[in-house]
């Protein structure tokens, strides 16, 4: 059967914004169904001019480009709560595909009824353009560890995020996350070579920072990860809209 929103698992998260009853019942109205989907499924095709936008409400996932050599290049990650096909809505199709690592659920809406959204919902809106601003902030900060980060500080700081995500929307047991990547997947996220990403996560096993096997990561050293990679380990995170 499907979620209805009022009982959605995702809502009364502390990471997401509280949500108005009205709210609640236009993202009722919003939503058409829900859709069960296994490892390898793809969501959305780049090129492709998907009738269909997405919520992930369970399961992992990562985006991609396909390149010119027919390889693709990992952009970066979805974990629940992550709003799927925004370009699709907004730019007519896909710039980049979405496929389901792990089995997913997701909440499915109909791409028409995105500009009733903008028309007559101007909150839930802005949290769409919240959505986009964000995953622009991301790429930008990308851009920058590509640049100016060694590879075990680019990998200690997707480490740190990817935990961070992942304990917002309760997937932390203990010391352990589900990360059902490969490690090519983490290398082309982090513009990394393989045998460099290997050789990297050896260092940090040999640190007592984290093991990453059997597709779960452990962090034993959380703060020591925050330390290589410039981060806060105190900071407070960030609240953000759930679509």
């Amino acid at each position: 059967m499907s979620t209805k929103c009022v009982n959605c698992p995702l809502r009364n998260l502390p990471i997401f914004d509280p949500m108005s009853a009205e709210e609640v019942k236009f993202m009722q109205h919003f939503k058409s169904g829900e859709m069960r989907v296994e490892p390898g499924t793809t969501l959305m095709l780049e090129g492709s001019n998907s009738p269909q936008l997405y919520t992930a409400l369970e399961g992992l996932g990562l985006r991609y480009k396909t390149l010119a050599s027919g390889h693709r290049q990992v952009i970066n990650f979805v974990f629940p709560g992550d709003f799927i096909g925004l370009q699709a809505g907004v730019m007519k199709k896909m710039q980049h595909s979405v496929e389901a690592s792990t089995p997913m659920t997701l909440c499915v809406f109909d791409r028409r009824s995105l500009w009733d959204l903008f028309q007559n919902h101007p909150d839930r809106a802005y949290d769409l353009t919240w959505v986009a601003a964000v995953e622009e902030h991301i790429l930008g900060e990308s851009l920058a560890m590509v640049g100016h980060m060694s590879g075990i500080e680019r990998i200690a700081r997707a480490f740190v995020r990817l935990h961070d995500r992942a304990a917002a929307t309760g997937l932390v047991k203990g010391k352990g996350m589900p990360l059902p990547y490969k490690q090519q997947d983490l290398a082309d996220a982090l513009g990394l070579s393989l045998v460099h990403t290997n050789k990297t996560l050896a260092k940090l096993r040999e640190k007592g920072a984290v093991d990453w096997s059997g597709g779960t990561l452990t962090i034993h050293q959380y703060e020591m990860l925050c330390d290589i990679a410039d981060i806060d380990p105190g900071r407070a995170p960030m609240k953000r809209p759930l679509i």
